[in-house]
């Protein structure tokens, strides 16, 4: 029984995750990598009310580390994206704590797909509630 290759370094076929990043997350992006912009400086988008795949930005703002880390969701998974102070850009993926098996599973899944819509970033980065700048 022959194997399916998965992998397209190995020239397997390439698949999509599935997940259905909304362009509302990329135009945000694009304003906390705009450097003519204070306004926003980071974000955090989730699920999209029910859906099982859509993406969207559920908070953004500006406060750097402290304000993305003090506004994280407890109930559900998220992924984020912010500036530094140094000017670089990192991402990140948070599970709160009351976030839902099935749920925790899936973002895992699809955490590439998101990142991939967050495009310029230097590296992820471990977010948790409370986290200033100089923990990263």
């Amino acid at each position: 029984m022959p194997t399916l290759q998965t992998d397209p370094r190995s020239g397997g076929v390439k698949k999509s995750s599935g997940v259905n990043v909304l362009p509302i997350v990329g135009e945000t992006w694009a304003k906390i990598r705009d450097d003519s912009n204070h306004e926003v400086d980071w974000l955090i988008a989730s699920f999209d009310g029910k859906s099982k795949t859509d993406i969207t930005v559920v908070a953004s703002g500006s406060g750097g580390v402290e304000g993305c880390s003090s506004s994280l969701p407890e109930n559900c998974a998220c992924y984020g994206g912010m500036r530094l102070s140094s000017g670089r850009f990192v991402t990140f993926y948070y599970v709160g704590e009351g976030t839902p098996i099935m749920q925790r599973g899936r973002a895992s899944m699809f955490k590439n797909g998101v990142f991939n819509a967050m495009e310029g970033c230097d590296r992820e980065v471990d977010m948790s509630p409370g986290l200033k700048e100089s923990g990263i």
